[in-house]
């Protein structure tokens, strides 16, 4: 019988040693769904919680987006935030929520330290959210959603141009809207639509309906647009 795990080889970015991590192999990957804040649901076993990569010997967590390996300045950081206070701990086979959620923090912490990407503090900072949403845990995911949209919106400020735009955009009025910043929503959501530079029609189509989905969130509240927002409202 296949398991659904499998293992690969990694080099540690900071020790440089070599560590086995799982993988969920393809044929496991089952989604049932997607949240509009592109959070994948899967019926079985949940391939997010194996994103990331945590060195035995050291500690130093990532993923497979991260530096590939840190310089001087990096490793002097990390060896006095995290690598002095390590004992060796192995997350290389079958994880459970926690597992995976103490994974996620380790990873934020290490990219906090040496000052990684803001894109990587980002999908780390989301993916916990995502995970807290998958226990009902609303106060916490709203929590991590809103750290999520900050370093999403810088990375908008820093890195916009190398990106596909329209969904980062996207996905920044999205978060505003989980967040009930309806104001901020309706401007980023008009923001796709309304720039004719942008060509990616899945992304203006998923705008629209989210710009509609808001109209629906307001009513329920008895939320007013600010004059601004209205008037984007009604180009």
């Amino acid at each position: 019988m296949v398991e659904p795990l499998f293992q690969v080889n990694v080099a540690c970015p900071h020790c440089e040693s070599e560590y086995k991590t799982s993988r969920v192999r393809p044929s496991f990957k089952k989604a049932s769904g997607t949240d509009t804040d592109f959070y994948v649901r899967y019926k079985e076993i949940n391939p997010d919680y194996y994103v990331v990569r945590v060195c035995p010997s050291c500690g130093f967590s990532c993923t497979e987006n991260s530096t590939e390996r840190l310089n001087s300045v990096q490793k002097q950081a990390f060896a006095g935030k995290v690598g002095g206070q390590w004992t060796a701990k192995d997350y290389g086979g079958e994880r459970s929520w926690d597992n995976a959620l103490y994974t996620y923090k380790l990873a934020l912490l290490c990219a906090q330290t040496v000052k990684e990407k803001n894109r990587i503090t980002a999908g780390l900072l989301h993916h916990i959210a995502w995970l807290y949403r998958d226990r009902g845990e609303t106060e916490q995911e709203q929590r991590f959603l809103s750290y999520a949209l900050d370093e999403y919106t810088r990375v908008f400020e820093t890195e916009g141009n190398e990106l596909n735009n329209a969904r980062l955009m996207y996905l920044i009025g999205e978060l505003n809207r989980r967040l009930r910043n309806y104001n901020q929503a309706v401007r980023w959501f008009a923001r796709v639509i309304n720039d004719r530079r942008i060509m990616d029609a899945a992304m203006i189509r998923a705008c629209r309906e989210q710009w509609a989905v808001t109209r629906e969130d307001m009513k329920a509240e008895q939320f007013e647009l600010d004059e601004e927002a209205r008037l984007l409202k009604e180009m």
